[in-house]
Order: structure tokens, then sequence, then C-alpha cells
């Protein structure tokens, strides 16, 4: 039990996240022309989609968790600072930011320690 236990909890946050950009990827694709947007060309939107979902494979996948990670927190981040640029709050992609650095944490601690 304690186990199965330890496995759900290292892996809760991970499907928290995925549930996040997964979302936020199916969006750019079936919505690409969204209006208020800094880039509103709609296959740019779409291929960013597409970028966000094949990033959450990689992310989900064990041997390629720090290349998904990767793609993931440098993808917000530039949302971060298009909040910051357009003056929107950016508090919450921060979190998102940190969020998935954590989760991959969990699943992997041995990548961040020497």
């Amino acid at each position: 039990m304690n186990k199965v236990l330890k496995i759900v909890l290292t892996w809760l946050p991970s499907f928290v996240i995925v549930l996040i950009y997964i979302a936020n990827g199916l969006d750019k694709i079936l919505n690409p022309n969204q209006t208020g947007k800094v880039i509103a060309n709609s296959t740019i939107m779409t291929v960013t989609g597409i970028f966000l979902l094949i990033s959450v494979l990689l992310f989900l996948y064990h041997k390629t968790l720090v290349i998904g990670t990767t793609f993931l927190a440098l993808y917000m981040t530039f949302i971060v600072f298009v909040h910051m640029y357009k003056g929107k709050p950016y508090e919450v992609t921060v979190l998102i930011v940190i969020a998935t650095i954590f989760a991959a944490y969990l699943r992997k601690p041995v990548l961040f320690h020497k």
C-alpha cells in the first residue's frame, strides 16, 4: 500500500501540470485565431499547440523527462515575459514554471543532485 501511495503522490503533480499544458496546447490547435495575443498568426498558434503536446509527451516519458521539462519551462517562462510586457498578472505563470520543475524533481530527483 505504501508503494502505491508513493507512486500516486509522485505522479500527481505531473498530472496536474500535464492537464494545464494539454488544455493550453489543444486550445491553440482548435482555436488558432485568438485575438489579443502578441502573435495573431493562426499557423504559429497551431505549431505552438503541437509543440506543447509533443513537449508534454516528452515530459511524461521517463527517459526524456529532462527535455520535456526544459521545453515546457522555457515556453512558460516566455509566457511570463509576455504577461509582464502586456501588464497582465504573471504570478500564476511563474507558479506553473516552478510546479513543472518541481514535478520533474519528484519523479527523478537524481537529476538535481551532484
